[in-house]
């Protein structure tokens, strides 16, 4: 059996140990790994008859050439966020020009068919979020063999209680979040830190529970900047240090807002995000008259390594999305459900993203977590 890996969207820390688990399985049984380049833009660039785009665009992975990958973060495959089924003209490779006629987006689907069964791939499994996972579902629905592993720090893959990425964001995020309180202590201002969450505030809701910050806005709740203001004053003087630390999703709103995006979209129907902070950092400024340190923390939050959870679950669900496909149980997705490693059909992926639950988990009239009764609930709290 040849099995074909792919990691797909933002990286997070994980993914390499993930594909160096999943070598391993595979090779331990007597088949086969390629690692397909960039995701699903891998398939879509590669011109199944030139030898010299397929060793471009694949690679053939071995206990040697993923020996270290599992010490380092990122994804030593690459990754894009190419949706080969919604491909705009800008973006249609030199290859299929010919074939892009009519209204964009151009479906490319056919061509990855092909691609496929020229690198004699038996199984896929792409390693991603919603997105990705949202186009292995459309090979699924060709008839392609697929398992799923869950990938994003947002945690928002529906069907599954964990995603690789998760935790070590909170992590980084709580860490930058107790450390900035040096300089906002020591300066009496208010801090607004930004953090990665479209639609899901989730990060940004756990986070700001387990540093105990003063507020927090999500994605999922549109904020009265002025009623927001004052809360921060009354915060500040209470606080004996004289400062105030508040929390906010990339993807949040003001009453009556629109979510801040800039440049074009991406395959997926998605704009980049960035920029609420300082904008809320802004008005928060004139309202309030104090000074405000803003701090994104972007990026920080989904580089370098795992932590110890992170690492655990990209590993078990590397060998269970292997074990999977060499026993031929397709079109499924490993997860974690209740606290226990098992696994859902794919299918489950196609109520698009999971979002928190505003009601059970948020104050919408103090714009702070509402984590006071977990009985219950998910380990990961959503």
């Amino acid at each position: 059996m040849r099995i074909g890996i792919l990691t797909g969207g933002g990286d997070v820390p994980g993914l390499n140990p993930c594909i160096k688990a999943v070598v391993k399985r595979v090779l331990d049984d007597g088949h086969e790994v390629i690692g397909i380049r960039r995701g699903w833009a891998g398939l879509l660039e590669c011109d199944p008859d030139d030898p010299h785009s397929i060793e471009y665009h694949s690679i053939k992975l071995d206990s040697q050439n993923v020996r270290t990958i599992d010490r380092s973060g990122g994804t030593f495959l690459h990754t894009s966020r190419t949706n080969p089924g919604q491909v705009k003209l800008a973006a249609v490779p030199e290859l299929l020009k010919n074939q892009a006629k009519g209204e964009e987006p151009f479906d490319f689907t056919g061509h990855v068919l092909k691609v496929i069964d020229k690198l004699g791939i038996d199984v896929m499994i792409p390693v991603g979020g919603d997105d990705t996972l949202s186009y292995g579902l459309r090979l699924h629905d060709e008839g392609v063999p697929v398992v799923g592993i869950p990938k994003t720090m947002d945690n928002d893959v529906r069907g599954t209680d964990y995603c690789i990425g998760f935790s070590t964001a909170v992590t980084r995020s709580v860490g930058f979040i107790h450390d900035l309180r040096t300089s906002t202590g020591s300066h009496e201002r208010i801090a607004v830190v930004e953090l990665f969450g479209r639609y899901s505030g989730e990060t940004s809701l756990v986070a700001a529970h387990l540093a105990d910050v003063d507020r927090a806005i999500i994605s999922e709740v549109p904020f009265d900047p002025e009623k927001l203001a004052k809360m921060l004053v009354e915060d500040k003087k209470r606080n004996s240090s004289h400062y105030a630390m508040m929390t906010v999703s990339e993807g949040a709103t003001m009453i009556g807002g629109e979510i801040l995006v800039r440049g074009e979209e991406d395959a997926y129907g998605h704009k980049k995000l960035g920029g609420i902070g300082r904008i809320t950092g802004e008005v928060l400024k004139k309202l309030t008259g104090d000074n405000i340190i803003y701090q994104q923390v972007g990026y920080l939050m989904r580089c370098g390594r795992p932590d110890s959870l992170d690492l655990m679950v990209a590993i078990n669900y590397g060998v269970m999305a292997a074990d999977l496909a060499i026993s031929h149980q397709y079109g499924r997705m490993v997860c974690l459900k209740g606290g226990i490693y098992t696994n859902i059909p794919i299918t489950a992926t196609r109520g698009g993203a999971r979002r928190v639950d505003v009601d059970a988990l948020y104050d919408r009239e103090n714009y702070r977590p509402k984590i006071w009764h977990v009985d219950g609930k998910p380990m990961f709290l959503y």
